[in-house]
């Protein structure tokens, strides 16, 4: 463990974070956490708590993770999703050598539709893209 703590300390939650400035600077030398805003990272928002005034180096702090926290969040989406396809693979796998007349009378509607749904947005998106292409040249 490190011996010098960082300045902030972001709680993540499920949209966003509250943060805290860390202090250790104390009589007792223990280590005080004292929130100082809320971040909403679907919208960029940032709250200062109470009464509080964020100061530039607060507001720089927040932006910086912010910015870090929307890419990673991004990162997980696409690694989720291939993810996903690898799911998909090892079902067709699965459905070809090990599934019972049962097990696919369970899951072969929902499969079905799911894959349906998928395959007509992945169609329409695109199809949007190529025309947007080719209206830019």
């Amino acid at each position: 463990m490190s011996a010098e703590l960082p300045d902030y300390y972001f709680r993540v939650r499920e949209n966003g974070a509250f943060v805290f400035r860390v202090d250790t600077e104390n009589r007792q030398r223990r280590i005080e956490m004292d929130q100082i805003a809320v971040v909403n990272v679907r919208n960029g928002e940032v709250k200062p708590h109470g009464d509080r005034v964020l100061s530039e180096a607060d507001i720089a702090a927040i932006q910086d993770w912010l910015n870090d926290r929307v890419a990673l969040l991004a990162e997980r989406d696409v690694d989720d999703i291939l993810r996903a396809v690898d799911h998909m693979n090892l079902t067709t796998q699965w459905v070809q050598s090990r599934a019972t007349e049962e097990q696919l009378d369970q899951v072969t509607d929902s499969l079905l539709l799911a894959m349906h749904d998928l395959r007509t947005v992945l169609v329409r998106k695109k199809a949007d893209r190529l025309l947007r292409e080719s209206s830019n040249e």
